[in-house]
């Protein structure tokens, strides 16, 4: 019987490409169900990008199939899980190029490191994931180099920024910017960044304590990956009714615990809230943690 696709990859029909890929979709997991010898469950929920399927292989040992959508972003991610080999990420099991598609180690019992009310103890924890996935050696890496990425970003966050109406202060966007340029040119060493490493994309396991899932993999330096944490739990500072004082005792305790600069996390920090919430609209909740962020002396 047919894969029954998740609802929230339906918004993939109106990319080009998308409406072909959704289709072939429980094609592609079948297949990779026949190569690999999978038994595959029920879809996890809710998915909104790739296609994530718990699987049962034939010696009954738990994994996870994902299949996504060809594109740079996601491209890296086996080669991200390889490098690590296991260190402080899911192990990759098997990989097929052709249909976009990995198989990965299953956690158990899989609850995200949301699941912690505290946050200071949850974030001490996604820095111990952190130092962990940054201990990879670097070479001949076929990752994209985040001074590339961040070249491009001196351009597109100003070109949405008008073709969206202005939406936030001029003051914000010359920060930003101002920040790319000198970050990017000035980087220390390097390492293979998670990218998006949140409370949700930090699992509880059995192999390790705590794993990384769904990488977007650069090559840069490691002060950039702590953006995605500094405006983690967005639902919970846009209800704080002091942000810019969390979002600062934030910086100051991930800064200790990753043992990095704190103006290079915060500018960075400030760069990636607004590269990822100026798309076809205006994310509110990033460019307000842009915004508190660069309040955040």
């Amino acid at each position: 019987m047919p894969l029954a696709l998740p609802r929230g990859l339906e918004w993939w029909r109106g990319r080009p490409g998308g409406a072909d890929w959704l289709d072939r979709l429980p094609l592609l997991a079948s297949e990779c169900a026949e190569e690999w010898k999978l038994q595959l469950g029920a879809p996890f929920e809710p998915a909104t990008i790739s296609l994530v399927v718990p699987a049962t292989l034939q010696d009954g040992s738990a994994a996870v199939l994902k299949v996504a959508f060809p594109e740079p972003e996601s491209a890296g991610e086996p080669d991200a899980l390889a490098a690590w080999e296991g260190r402080g990420a899911v192990r990759l099991l098997a990989r097929d190029e052709a249909r976009s598609a990995l198989l990965v180690e299953r956690c158990v019992p899989g609850t995200p490191l949301w699941a912690e009310a505290d946050e200071e103890r949850a974030n001490g924890i996604a820095a111990e994931v952190l130092h962990r996935i940054w201990s990879a050696r670097v070479a001949d890496h076929p990752f994209r180099l985040l001074t590339d990425v961040a070249a491009g970003w001196e351009e597109s966050i100003p070109a949405a920024w008008d073709r969206l109406g202005r939406p936030f202060e001029r003051s914000l966007l010359d920060l930003a910017l101002s920040s790319l340029r000198d970050l990017r040119s000035s980087q220390p060493e390097v390492v293979i960044l998670h990218q998006d490493l949140h409370g949700g994309n930090v699992l509880a396991a059995q192999r390790e304590p705590w794993l990384a899932i769904d990488p977007k993999p650069l090559v840069g330096e490691r002060a950039f990956d702590a953006a995605s944490l500094l405006r983690d739990r967005r639902a919970e500072l846009a209800r704080d009714p002091q942000p810019v004082r969390s979002i600062t005792r934030r910086l100051d305790l991930l800064s200790e615990a990753l043992e990095l600069d704190r103006e290079r996390m915060r500018g960075w920090g400030v760069v990636h809230a607004l590269a990822w919430g100026l798309g076809e609209s205006v994310l509110e909740d990033m460019v307000a943690c842009a915004r508190w962020l660069a309040d955040a002396r």
